[in-house]
Formats: structure tokens, sequence, C-alpha cells
């Protein structure tokens, strides 16, 4: 069986996941303490946002797209509203995978704990916000 996804939704739910970082890692919000806590120099001469915009770019859809397919798998199986599945599966994805092994990485790179906990809130704001975008607009056909 392969789920039903609404591809509109995915594309929304990447543009939403850049729109978030932007926001989360600008300056004025979160952006100079993650840089202090990453022991990242935003102000070095030649450094290019624009690698790494493309990657979280495609690391976004990828994220979306098997949130929107692993949320009508769950749908399917548990049953009831298309929304509350959405968000109960990004939370639980989140949780096991993302938060998981951010915790084991930056634990074993001996990164500050301020610095994992601003990471894994980010992660659990982009993953929710998705879930919200991709529960309101099911598949066609599913609900």
């Amino acid at each position: 069986m392969v789920p039903e996804i609404n591809y509109w939704t995915v594309l929304l739910a990447t543009l939403s996941s850049m729109v978030i970082g932007s926001i989360w890692y600008a300056p004025k919000v979160f952006g100079m303490k993650w840089a202090k806590l990453a022991d990242v120099d935003i102000d070095r001469p030649g450094a290019s946002a624009v690698g790494p915009i493309v990657v979280t770019v495609l690391v976004s859809f990828i994220t979306a797209w098997v949130l929107a397919g692993s949320t009508a798998i769950a749908w399917h199986f548990y049953g009831g509203g298309f929304l509350l599945s959405a968000v109960v599966t990004a939370i639980a994805l989140w949780a096991g995978f993302t938060a998981a092994r951010f915790i084991t990485h930056d634990a074993f790179e001996g990164r500050p704990a301020a610095l994992t906990t601003m990471n894994i809130a980010h992660e659990l704001v982009t993953v929710v916000v998705m879930a919200i975008i991709i529960g309101v607009w099911p598949p066609a056909g599913t609900v």
C-alpha cells in the first residue's frame, strides 16, 4: 500500500519549515544565542548560507513527505480525525527520532544542553506546524 499524500501540503509544509527557521534563528530571536552556543562565527568573511539553505529545503521536503505518508498510514490504522493523526504522528516521530538522536549526538559531542534544547524545540515547532498544514488539508478521498 502506498499512502495517499497531498503534495501541495508537502510543499507548503516545506515552505513553513523555512519560515520557522528564518524566524527562530533570526539574530533578535535565538540566532545570536545559537551562534554563541554552537560556536559559529556568523560574521566570518566569505561565509555563504546558500549550501546549507539548499540542503535544508531538500531535507525539509523529505521530512514533510515522510510525515504526510506516516500520517495517512496512522489515520488508516487508528482512525479518528486526520488532523489529530497528523499532530500525534509528528510528535511521536519527533520524540522517537529527532529529539532522541539530537540528545545522543550532542551528549557525545559535548554540546551545551541549552543548545540541544534550543535545537530540538525548533524541530518540535517545525514538525507540529508541518503536521497542522498536512492535517487540515488531507489527501483527496481520505476524509
